[in-house]
C-alpha cells in the first residue's frame, strides 16, 4: 500500500525499503488487525504479547507501533504504551464528512484527466469487486478498495490521493465493528457502484459525484445506526 511504503520510506531513506524488514512486516500485520478489528478498538497494544504473537523484535514493534500513531490507528498513551484507537460517533462522522469532502474532488480531476487506459483500469477494478462479493468479506473489501481507489486514481494530486487512502482505512474500520454485530448491508450496493461508474464513464462529473455521495451518505446511515443506536 501507497500509506505503507511512504511511512517505511522514512524509516529508510537510502532505499533498503525494498528489501524485507521487521519493521515493515510488523507494521502491515499490526495495521491490518486493527483496520480488521482482530485487534479490538480501544485494546492496550502490549509489546511483549505482540512480540510473541508475530514473532518479530521488540525494537521493531515500537517503531511500527509509532508509525500506525501518524496513520491514526494507533494512540500513544503518556508513559504507559499504546492502544488501538478507540471508535466514537464523533470520530465516525468526521471521517466520513472527510472522505466525501476529498474523494468528490479527486473523482471530478481523474474524470477531467480521463483517458482509456484509466477506464479500463475502473472497469476492471469494477468487474472484480463483482467477483469477489461471493469470496468472503475480507477478500471482498480488499477490492472494494480498489473500485474506489481505482476511481479517484486518476486525479494528479499524490498527496490528495494518500489522505483519500488513509481515511478509507479509518473509514473501512466501522465497518468491521459493525460487521460483528449484523449482515453489512441489505442495500443494492452492486447496484450503487456500477451506477458511479457509469457516470464516470460517460464523463458526467455532477452525477458521478453525486452518486458517489449518495452511496456514502448511505453506508455512514446505516453504519451510524447499527453501531451507536
Amino acid at each position: 500500500r501507497k500509506n505503507t511504503l511512504s511511512n517505511i520510506a522514512r524509516l529508510y531513506p537510502n532505499g533498503a525499503e525494498n528489501e524485507p524488514s521487521a519493521t515493515q512486516r510488523a507494521y502491515s500485520s499490526l495495521r491490518r488487525m486493527i483496520i480488521l478489528c482482530d485487534i479490538a478498538p480501544g485494546e492496550k497494544l502490549k509489546i511483549d504479547e505482540l512480540r510473541q504473537k508475530l514473532d518479530i523484535g521488540t525494537s521493531a514493534i515500537r517503531e511500527a507501533l509509532s508509525l500506525l500513531v501518524s496513520d491514526q490507528l494507533v494512540l500513544r498513551l503518556d508513559q504507559r504504551g499504546f492502544k488501538s484507537a478507540d471508535v466514537n460517533k464523533t470520530n465516525f462522522q468526521e471521517i466520513l464528512e472527510l472522505r466525501s469532502m476529498l474523494e468528490e474532488r479527486a473523482l471530478s480531476l481523474s474524470i477531467k484527466n480521463t483517458h482509456p487506459v484509466w477506464e479500463e483500469q475502473i472497469v476492471l477494478a469494477g468487474y472484480r469487486l463483482q467477483q469477489a462479493e461471493k469470496a468472503g468479506l475480507e477478500t471482498m473489501e480488499d477490492q472494494h478498495k480498489e473500485f474506489h481507489m481505482a476511481l479517484i486514481g486518476n486525479c494528479g494530486a499524490p498527496l490528495l490521493l494518500r489522505y483519500c487512502e488513509q481515511l478509507y482505512d479509518l473509514n473501512i474500520r466501522y465497518r468491521y465493528v459493525a460487521a460483528a454485530k449484523d449482515a453489512y448491508s441489505r442495500r443494492d450496493v452492486r447496484t450503487e457502484h456500477q451506477e458511479i461508474l457509469e457516470a464516470v464513464l460517460d464523463h458526467d462529473v455532477e452525477t458521478a459525484s453525486k452518486r458517489l455521495l449518495e452511496h456514502y451518505a448511505l453506508t455512514g446511515d446505516y453504519l451510524s445506526k447499527l453501531i451507536f443506536d
